[in-house]
């Protein structure tokens, strides 16, 4: 039974019986007891990451912020 029809059941059902599922899961979480895996990803420098010095080399954007200008000035200004 799926998930969501399960839950369709037991909202039809009287609220003793409602009471009596949620007592009888209660006690089926403190005879079952789920453990729970922490994982802890490993931290990875910034320096490390493979996008770090992807324009390296590229003679167009040497001076980023002039670049920038040339670019705003091309696709603001150009359009008007």
């Amino acid at each position: 039974m799926e998930t969501s029809n399960l839950l369709k059941e037991v909202v039809f059902l009287p609220m003793e019986a409602q009471k009596q599922v949620i007592d009888f899961i209660t006690f089926l979480k403190t005879r079952y007891p789920t453990t729970q895996v922490v994982s802890k990803t490993k931290r990875v420098k910034l320096s490390d990451e493979p996008f770090v010095g992807m324009w390296r080399g590229r003679k167009d954007v040497q001076d980023s912020t002039a670049w920038v200008r040339s670019l705003r000035h091309r696709e603001w200004e150009g359009n008007s």
